[in-house]
């Protein structure tokens, strides 16, 4: 199974090994082993012995495929031992705090017996404690952007030094407006024998672009699992007019037996707006999204894991890395832009082998969002009229077979990224 995934168990690796056979050294595997874990997923198997003998990667690959573990392990099989008062060493970048703090606890978790010192640095918090964090010395540093470059200016760390340089999620960052802050902070990891290691669920024209100034001779690995919504939750699509979308949504919940529910909503100001109105008829939420600070996001997530509240009302920054279990009811308010969000935002639900559902509010202006989403996990979405629900206008039900998704061809593959440059 793979280390610090719980979705990896549903996937198979290309080559039945073990870590040991990968080249990872004894102290890694001693932490491997403690955590019960025995065999590689693809992207393991495949990543870490090129990255042990040097290689830029470029990994491609979704959540859940043990991404993580792929990078995490090696950089701490390269780094070896702390070094007192030597400069950071190795740099994570990712595009969310609470995404951030994820891969800080695997690199803690699989490097506990290596002395590696791991500092966090993200937005939302006092610059103070991250300061002297980095003052007191920090092999491997996990940043966010925007705070990172904050540091940089004022001159608490030098990233020219640099020996390995991860970036994570990196389609997720440049859509969320960090490109330019990417560049930047490549720039300022100068060292001439850097290793660079892009992990990304796809690779865009702009990705290309930064691989191209970034990347040296990089090898490409790319698995390609199908993403499929879990069979134990239970999800439908509810057409309504644009204007009726919250008075459905307050329907949908009372006609719902609910103990926790993250409602998902594609901007902030929307979460915040939803949010209001629903603590205005008395239900008991809170918002979530990046533009709160840290001590208020933290506090909504510890309020609705202990059932102080049911509602929590997201965009996506809460469809992944976050450990929320327990969840037992999604609602898309709005349809997500990209496909893969969908699998990950109704896969709140439904976890550890229990029973979810989830709904997704479809306005006109929506529908060929949701055929892009039946297309990519090959499946129609069922589509429902809500019983009881005054509806201004007669919603357009589409059955199952107009909705047929047309069947696409998947493989794994790993090739020389440099060889199909144009």
């Amino acid at each position: 199974m793979d280390p610090g995934d719980e979705k990896a168990g549903h996937f198979n690796t290309l080559i039945y090994m073990t870590f040991k056979e990968l080249g990872l050294g004894p102290t890694i595997l001693s932490a491997i082993e403690a955590s019960g874990y025995t065999q590689p997923t693809p992207i393991q198997a495949q990543a870490i012995p090129e990255i042990l003998a040097g290689r830029d990667i470029i990994g491609s690959a979704q959540t859940g495929t043990g991404k993580t573990a792929a990078f995490a392990l090696p950089a701490l099989h390269i780094l070896g031992g702390h070094k007192k008062g030597a400069p950071p060493r190795c740099l994570a970048l990712g595009p969310t705090r609470e995404l951030a703090a994820q891969v800080q606890g695997q690199f803690e978790k699989y490097g506990e017996q290596t002395k590696l010192k791991t500092t966090l640095v993200h937005g939302g918090v006092s610059y103070g404690p991250q300061r002297d964090a980095l003052e007191k010395g920090a092999d491997v540093v996990v940043a966010t952007p925007g705070r990172l470059l904050d540091h940089v200016e004022q001159g608490s760390i030098d990233l020219s030094s640099i020996e390995l340089l991860i970036l994570d999620e990196v389609d997720r960052m440049l859509d969320m407006g960090f490109i330019d802050d990417v560049k930047r902070i490549i720039k300022h990891c100068r060292n001439p024998k850097r290793q660079t290691l892009l992990f990304s669920a796809t690779v865009s024209e702009d990705i290309k672009r930064l691989i191209a100034r970034s990347l040296k001779d990089p090898v490409e690995i790319a698995i390609a699992i199908k993403i499929t919504p879990a069979e134990t939750v239970k999800h439908e699509v509810y057409p309504v007019g644009a204007m009726q979308k919250f008075d459905l949504l307050i329907a949908l919940i009372e006609s719902m037996d609910i103990d926790s529910m993250i409602i998902f909503c594609r901007m902030k100001v929307g979460a915040d707006r939803i949010a209001r109105w629903l603590s205005e008829r008395d239900y008991n939420c809170a918002a979530m999204h990046s533009n709160l600070q840290q001590k208020a996001r933290t506090k909504a997530l510890e309020q609705f894991k202990s059932g102080e509240i049911k509602i929590l009302v997201a965009t996506d920054i809460a469809s992944r890395g976050l450990d929320i279990a327990n969840v037992t009811h999604v609602i898309n308010y709005d349809v997500p832009e990209h496909c893969e969000d969908y699998v990950h935002r109704i896969g709140r639900t439904g976890r550890a082998q229990r029973e979810g559902d989830a709904a997704t509010i479809l306005a006109p202006d929506e529908t060929a969002k949701i055929d892009a989403i039946e297309k990519f996990i090959d499946q129609p979405i069922p589509q429902r009229k809500l019983e009881g629900f005054n509806y201004f206008h007669e919603p357009q039900i589409r059955d199952a077979e107009q909705a047929a998704p047309k069947r696409r061809r998947r493989n794994s593959s790993t090739s020389k990224f440099g060889r199909r440059r144009r």
